[in-house]
């Protein structure tokens, strides 16, 4: 049977979507994970997947023209199949149609729509009744397997209206505050709080009271019909399973007089309402003041400020070690910790790793930082110089700037530089897009901003995907030198070490110098080792010059 594509909700302020270009033409074969257009939106520029394999019978919508949300855009189906009664069948725009909504690709995504796998025919629309909207695990990024529910705002036979927040969903690199988009009654939880479910898996029901919902429950497969295209928002802050509460900043805005001034985010504001705080009390630690979940969580009464320091030294007393006795402590995996030890296990042992070393003299480049920075406005880091520096040397030698594709390898022609940053739940690459063409103090400002936004869970997807090239630099911490894993799917990282003052010999004399090592990882099916050598004289060049990085 055919399956209408239609154009999905990606944002809550999303009315409608441009198609800036098709990828695909009718009568092409489409695979499931196949980008299928690229569309145009208030937020940014996404990809689109079909999440059904077959051929494109029809285009609804022309290269440059817009669609309204849920308007069919394309219909896959078999070669020759009549698909003339879905489209004078269709239903004007609504939250919920009887097709699967298109799905964006995760990398570039602001806020993904819930893919929609195949439907057979024991899930077909009929089997699913009236005003039933089924809301699953949306993908939310390119590594994602699966969410975990770390809270339900509802209960089964509650009252929700679309823009309700339904549940906190912990992913590998935010949590996300994930949206129903469908009024009506909450019929059914897949998910218990703190369990896990797949993409695509149904985690809640929403319809009318004591409609029955078993034919969806037994069916053998994932249904695609009457799926809500859930909208996620990134969580104001990591949920206390996961990220110890923080204290709000001291400068940060007093909630204003009148509940419809206040800032605050959804979650919040039914945090509060369920534990009968006032929003006036309330400090909002968020973007312009905004009340946000940390701030409930980090909210103490006086009383209870006062008691505080006589509980915490009761509990610390509790988990003392008592001497000759052994113990420990099991700490769950988080979604981000299961990521990490999966992807960087499968980059050790599939990708043949070796490693380049080389000694920089940053003597130059620690001048021209203080010259910079004495300017005043942006401040810039040896940081940003080696991104600088990385994005440069890449445009010469762009071996380093591909990708291991499985039966091909991709070259880059576009170059965009992770660096990684440490948190509280592990690890997470923020991506300086196109930093070649970007200047020193534009690197600098655009890694203020995003690793701020890291710290804080803020980070959208197209923010932490895309990278061509990895930076892991730990000299900050005094570490000299280290090798780092590979981030696929670079084919190299580069490990920033400290600036040490080294005594060098030049010209028969002995001088004292500020050295820097840096260690190249290559993946030797992509980059061979006298390719990652004269990447790195060029970085070395680039680097001890900094004025070359002018030209």
């Amino acid at each position: 049977m055919a399956e209408v594509i239609r154009m999905p909700l990606l944002s809550d302020t999303m009315k409608e979507g441009v198609i800036a270009e098709w990828h695909k033409k009718v009568g092409d074969s489409v695979k499931s994970d196949d980008v299928l257009a690229d569309v145009e939106t208030d937020k940014a520029t996404m990809e689109v997947m079909p999440f059904v394999s077959g051929t494109l019978l029809y285009i609804g919508v022309e290269k440059g023209k817009a669609a309204k949300v849920n308007d069919i855009i394309a219909i896959i189906g078999k070669p020759g199949e009549d698909y003339q009664s879905l489209l004078q069948s269709a239903p004007a725009a609504a939250p919920a149609g009887n097709e699967p909504a298109a799905a964006p690709a995760p990398a570039p995504a602001t806020a993904p729509a819930a893919p929609q796998a195949e439907a057979p025919k024991a899930a077909a629309p009929a089997e699913i009744p009236a005003g039933v909207t089924v809301v699953r695990m949306p993908l939310l990024s390119d590594t994602m397997t699966e969410g975990k529910i770390v809270t339900w705002n509802k209960k089964e036979g509650d009252v929700v209206k679309s823009d309700d927040v339904l549940a906190e969903v912990e992913t590998d690199k935010a949590t996300m505050e994930v949206m129903g988009y469908a009024d009506g009654t909450l019929l059914h939880i897949g998910v218990p709080a703190g369990s896990a479910a797949k993409v695509n898996d149904i985690i809640a029901i929403v319809g009318k009271p004591g409609t029955d919902i078993s034919g969806i429950l037994n069916a053998p497969a994932p249904a695609a019909a009457n799926t809500a295209p859930t909208n996620p928002a990134p969580a104001a802050a990591a949920s206390p399973a996961t990220a110890p509460a923080t204290t709000p900043q001291a400068a940060a805005p007093s909630a204003q007089d009148g509940d419809d001034r206040i800032k605050i985010s959804p979650l919040a504001r039914k945090i509060a309402q369920d534990k009968g705080i006032d929003l006036r009390a309330l400090h909002g630690s968020g973007d312009g003041g905004r009340i946000v979940k940390r701030d409930l969580d980090n909210y103490r009464p006086q009383q209870a400020a006062a008691t505080a320091p006589a509980a915490a030294t009761g509990t610390a007393a509790a988990t003392v070690s008592v001497a000759g006795q052994e113990s420990f402590t099991d700490t769950p995996l988080s979604q981000m910790r299961k990521v990490i030890a999966k992807r960087l296990s499968e980059s050790m042992y599939t990708a043949p790793h070796f490693y380049l070393k080389i000694s920089v003299i940053m003597d130059k480049a620690m001048e021209a930082r203080k010259q910079i920075n004495d300017l005043g406005g942006q401040k810039v880091s040896f940081n940003d110089f080696i991104i600088k520096a990385c994005a440069m040397a890449l445009r010469k030698h762009p071996e380093v700037n591909s990708s291991w594709m499985g039966d091909f390898i991709r070259a880059n022609h576009h170059i965009s530089i992770g660096s990684a940053i440490a948190v509280e739940e592990g690890l997470i690459v923020p991506v300086i897009k196109f930093a070649d063409q970007l200047s020193l103090t534009q690197i600098a400002s655009s890694a203020s901003v995003l690793y701020d936004k890291a710290r804080n869970k803020k980070l959208q997807p197209q923010e932490f995907s895309g990278n061509t090239f990895t930076i892991s630099n730990l000299g900050m911490m005094g570490i000299d030198e280290f090798t780092a894993i590979i981030n696929p799917p670079d084919s190299c990282i580069l490990a920033v070490g400290n600036i040490v003052p080294t005594p060098v010999v030049e010209n028969n004399n002995v001088v004292v110098r500020q050295i820097l090592k840096l260690t190249l990882s290559c993946d030797h099916r992509v980059v061979d080792g006298a390719v990652g050598a004269r990447f790195l004289q060029t970085l070395k060049t680039y680097i001890e010059n900094p004025v070359t990085m002018l030209a």
